[in-house]
């Protein structure tokens, strides 16, 4: 029985495709891709020739019916975004749900994504934690910050170069300048770098230094009783 697959593709260097990966992006009958243009440079560098068509979430409501039923059909059909897995703050979860409600089965490879690394090399508990991903710009975002403000749990959230300043003042605002955050930039890429601070001098940090790349911001968790035995209290780079 065909399938839709969910492949993970690489946050910024290509090495970290897996092999699974990449033979399936040549084996299904053809690929939705976020943006045709990105994903057919990884095509290119793999040599891989499947034909790709655009899936983006200003197409997706019109096409997902079409696609569940081209895979119902037999067609083996994978879907990737720019960079990490489909449906983390990306197109995929739509066609997921069409799929599932027509009894089609949905397979998604493990692979990269953004949040793990920044998590797990932020020096902040891993055991539990929330994933926010991308704030609301304006209507709800401060309702949403309000509601977290006593979360327990490290929190994840992703975010722009253009907006990282204004959002790590929003954070000192609501969960207090002195909690503990790694921002982390340019994950796996040439330029990687986390910063870990107070959330006020991660503040000072960016106001002194351009944001530049794509950003995960990793705040410590409401804890009165915080420890103070991982990261200091001045930024690194």
């Amino acid at each position: 029985m065909a399938k839709l697959y969910l492949i993970p593709t690489p946050i910024g260097n290509l090495e970290d495709m897996t092999l699974r990966g990449l033979r399936l992006l040549r084996e299904v009958d053809y690929i939705l891709a976020e943006d045709t243009r990105t994903t057919s440079i990884l095509l290119k560098h793999y040599d891989i020739h499947t034909r790709c068509f655009a899936h983006h979430q200003f197409n997706e409501h019109q096409s997902v019916e079409r696609i569940a039923q081209d895979i119902a059909a037999g067609k083996n059909v994978a879907l990737v975004t720019d960079a990490g897995t489909p449906a983390i703050s990306d197109p995929g979860f739509l066609l997921v749900r069409a799929c599932l409600a027509e009894g089609i089965e949905v397979e998604c490879l493990a692979g990269a994504t953004a949040f793990v690394p920044a998590l797990v090399v932020s020096g902040l508990p891993c055991e539990r934690f929330c994933f926010e991903g991308f704030l609301p710009h304006k209507k709800g975002r401060q309702t949403r910050l309000e509601a977290l403000r006593h979360e327990t749990r490290t929190m994840i959230f992703y975010e722009s170069p253009f907006r990282v300043e204004k959002t790590l003042q929003q954070f000192v605002e609501v969960f207090g300048g002195d909690r503990r955050v790694a921002v982390c930039r340019e994950i796996s890429k040439k330029f990687e770098q986390v910063v870990r601070s107070t959330m006020q001098g991660a503040v000072e940090y960016f106001t002194e230094n351009a944001p530049k790349g794509e950003f995960v911001i990793v705040v410590e968790g409401y804890n009165t009783e915080r420890r103070r035995d991982i990261s200091t209290d001045t930024p690194l780079s």
